[in-house]
C-alpha cells in the first residue's frame, strides 16, 4: 500500500507563509471552491436555492458576499464561485448540488486553483505592481478577475486583507511574482 501524503500547491506538506516588511503572503489550501452556473430558464430557482444556502443575497456584478460558513463571488451572468473552509463544509460541491438540484451546473474547482491570502499594511502598493486593478476603488466586498503575470486570477478585497486565486498549475510562478512584488515595495 502506498503512503500518500497530501501536498499543497507549492509542493510542501504544510502551507507556506512569507513575510516581507509589513505584508504576509500565505498559501491557504484548506478552502473548497465550487463554480455554480444557473441553467437556462432556472436562474430564479437557482438563485433562491443558493441564497437559502448562503443565508444572504448573492453578490451582483464584481461583488463578494461572506456569510457565516460560506462565501460567494460573482464571475459572470448567473454564475458564481462559492468558497468555504474544509473545516466547516468538507463536501461543498455535493452540498451545493443537493441544494440546487437540476437548476444549476455545479463544478468542484478546488483542485484547479491555488489561494493566497495577503495581509498587512500597504497591500495596495503591492497589488499595483501586480495588476491593473485600482485597489483604491476596489472596496471591501468586491471581487474582480484580472491578469497577473499573464495568469488569469481572481482578486477579492476584504476589509483588512486580499484573497487571490490563481491557476494551481502555476502556483510557484504566481507565488514568486507575489514575493517579487512585495520585495520591490519593501
Amino acid at each position: 500500500m502506498h503512503d500518500l501524503v497530501p501536498m499543497t500547491a507549492l509542493g510542501a506538506s504544510q502551507p507556506r507563509s512569507d513575510t516581507i516588511g509589513p505584508v504576509t503572503i500565505t498559501e491557504s489550501p484548506d478552502w473548497a471552491l465550487v463554480s455554480v452556473a444557473a441553467r437556462l430558464g432556472q436562474e430564479a430557482n437557482c438563485q433562491t436555492a443558493l441564497e437559502k444556502m448562503l443565508g444572504a443575497k448573492l453578490p451582483r456584478i464584481a461583488g463578494y458576499v461572506s456569510a457565516e460558513t460560506l462565501a460567494a463571488f460573482w464571475i459572470g451572468p448567473h454564475v458564481w464561485m462559492l468558497e468555504a473552509s474544509y473545516a466547516t463544509r468538507p463536501n461543498l460541491a455535493v452540498q451545493i448540488k443537493s441544494a440546487c438540484a437540476d437548476t444549476a451546473s455545479v463544478t468542484d474547482q478546488t483542485g484547479a486553483w491555488v489561494r493566497f491570502d495577503l495581509t498587512g499594511e500597504s497591500l495596495s502598493r503591492v497589488m499595483e505592481r501586480l495588476c491593473n486593478l485600482d485597489m483604491g476603488k476596489l472596496q471591501p466586498g468586491h471581487a474582480r478577475r484580472t491578469l497577473i503575470e499573464h495568469l488569469s486570477c481572481f482578486v477579492i478585497r476584504h476589509a483588512d486583507s486580499i484573497t487571490l486565486y490563481g491557476p494551481r498549475s502555476a502556483a510557484q510562478s504566481l507565488h514568486h511574482t507575489l514575493i517579487t512584488a512585495a520585495k520591490s515595495v519593501f
